[in-house]
């Protein structure tokens, strides 16, 4: 394919897109993050768990110009809308009352991944509005009915919204670590208004009395007995629920073996044995936003996995919330996502946050109405933000968070 200046490819393999390039791409970007980089996407296909026998069927859209990466992304052919985390069952749903068929869709994602981050890795703002052109003429070609970018960086946004595609909003929960940084958790503690740090003290009491003890390991030193004991928990939570896990225990062999810089372990222990486990993805180099004097770095954490082989009262909120955000007090992390939803996390001093995707239905009846279901959408959205403000957990004179 080709688009003025730019030489197009799609491919069906990760490996056939430059590794290295690719990743040079993405710390170019506002919002990088370990999720988006090659070896990540490699590992979710080569493992089978975002394939096309899960519904995940991966294309890798890449511009070039003399030889030369300017803008990529990889685009999913989907026949459902699970692991997805912004839902358009109704949307489904009403396709399906008028006889329309729904899937396949293309979804711009990190497949069962809600981490908001940049989407539409460019060179530069040019490259970035070729890339959805060329999307969307990718998706008239394949005869989706649909194309939706999910938790995309404002600049993809504004260059999907340049090019007419609808914008939708939704809210997730984000702790920032108060510049210049907290001294330890107890001086974070101190910031919140009274019933929320009693409220902590007495879940994490509750933790402590009832024996549990927690270990942390990073990065190489998590040993491939450590990664089993997580994937027993990871897998518990999930065929408790009734589903299984969307990741293999091959992925995560994958991602410990290919970046194990950016994943840190809490083990839950009691009576000498390992009961519980979260896993949180790291990243101490994210590029952040480019000010006045370069390239400004950010750290962030991200809460991802969890599990527990027995009960204990209060352990999740310990294991999932609690611990990193002391590590991230202890190792200088300016921010902690919780992932997707979750009201409960203000109690935990995690605030609102817009979070955005992107949608294009090339049925124009069908999209004409999505657009109006989502200025009302919008508005409910933003009216919840307000509410959720009102809601600070933070005292009222001194430590609130913006």
């Amino acid at each position: 394919m080709g688009s003025g200046n730019y030489v197009i490819r799609v491919q069906t393999l990760p490996s056939q897109v430059d590794a290295s390039a690719w990743d040079a791409l993405l710390q170019k970007q506002s919002q990088p993050s370990p999720f988006m980089r090659h070896a990540y996407l490699a590992a979710l296909h080569s493992s089978q768990s975002a394939c096309a026998a899960t519904g995940w069927a991966p294309y890798f859209i890449t511009l070039e110009r003399h030889g030369a990466l300017e803008a990529a992304c990889v685009v999913y052919l989907k026949n459902h809308s699970y692991g997805e985390y912004v839902f358009d069952s109704a949307w489904a749903s009403a396709y399906r009352q008028h006889g329309v068929p729904y899937y396949p869709k293309a979804v711009v994602a990190v497949p069962f991944t809600p981490v908001p981050g940049t989407r539409l890795l460019a060179r530069d703002n040019a490259a970035r509005t070729a890339l959805v052109h060329a999307l969307i003429a990718w998706c008239k070609q394949q005869a989706v009915s649909s194309l939706h970018l999910l938790f995309a960086a404002e600049e993809d946004l504004a260059a999907c919204a340049d090019a007419g595609l609808m914008l939708r909003h939704t809210v997730q929960f984000h702790w920032t670590n108060t510049f210049p940084g907290y001294a330890d958790f107890d001086a974070f503690l101190a910031t919140l208004a009274q019933d929320k740090r009693k409220k902590i003290r007495q879940e994490r009491r509750k933790v402590a009395d009832a024996g549990v003890t927690f270990r942390q390991v990073q990065g190489s030193a998590i040993t491939t007995e450590d990664w089993d004991f997580f994937y027993r928990c990871y897998e518990r939570t999930y065929l408790e629920h009734g589903n299984p896990p969307y990741l293999t225990r091959d992925f995560f062999s994958r991602i410990e073996s290919t970046m194990p810089e950016n994943w840190l372990l809490f083990v839950a222990q009691r009576n000498g044995q390992s009961i519980a486990s979260s896993l949180i993805a790291i990243d101490a180099h994210s590029t952040g936003a480019r000010g006045q004097n370069g390239t400004e770095s950010t750290k962030i954490a991200y809460g991802r996995y969890w599990g527990a082989l027995e009960p204990v009262d209060c352990l999740h909120f310990e294991a999932c919330y609690y611990q990193p955000l002391q590590w991230c007090i202890a190792n200088g992390f300016q921010r902690f996502e919780g992932g997707a939803q979750g009201e409960h996390k203000m109690a935990r001093a995690l605030l609102p946050v817009r979070t955005s995707s992107a949608h294009w239905l090339a049925h124009p009846a069908f999209s004409d109405a999505v657009s109006h279901f989502l200025e009302r959408e919008g508005a409910g959205v933003a009216q919840y933000l307000q509410d959720l403000e009102d809601r600070n957990p933070f005292r009222q004179t001194g430590g609130a968070q913006s």
